[in-house]
């Protein structure tokens, strides 16, 4: 029996990035760049809800430990640098102190689409992974900050009181 044939979160979003930037460029020119951006990050961010969807059922489950695993996979081939403040059944928090997505993009000569094709998906993802977990991050390494500041937690005050 064959293998699948398995690439880690950073080359996918390569592949798509070459791909997606020329194209991105071309529409620009024809439709303005304002509009071609708010076309890119609808889409972004509708691949991401399905993605979180995808993520939580391959992972059995969509807890805040589910999330913590996830985390982990995002971090392959060395792709994230990051410090867990805080993890726990409620609450995940996390600074990421080197994202080679934005590397990459950088690289790529992609800069000014790179939060869209990549920083832009990450509240998108945990909508489609749970709505009931809510996700703060005001900053990003991709927009120039010294960190991403990841803050994930439990929102249950959309929870019903069953006592």
């Amino acid at each position: 029996m064959s293998q699948p044939f398995l690439i880690s979160l950073l080359q996918q979003r390569e592949i798509e990035a070459r791909i997606v930037g020329p194209l991105f460029r071309a529409f620009a020119a024809e439709i303005g760049d304002e509009r071609a951006r708010e076309i890119l990050a609808s889409v972004v961010k509708q691949l991401a809800r399905e993605g979180g969807c995808a993520t939580a059922q391959s992972l059995g489950g969509n807890s805040m430990s589910h999330l913590t695993q996830a985390v982990e996979n995002w971090r392959k081939g060395d792709a994230l640098s990051l410090t867990v403040i805080r993890s726990d059944d409620t609450v995940l928090e996390f600074d990421v102190t080197r994202c080679k997505f934005a590397e990459m993009y950088r690289a790529l000569g992609l800069e000014d689409i790179g939060a869209i094709l990549s920083c832009n998906r990450d509240a998108a993802m945990v909508e489609g992974f749970n709505p009931e977990i809510e996700l703060f991050r005001p900053k990003t390494l991709m927009m120039g900050h010294h960190c991403c500041d990841f803050r994930y937690r439990m929102n249950f005050k959309n929870f019903s009181d069953s006592t």
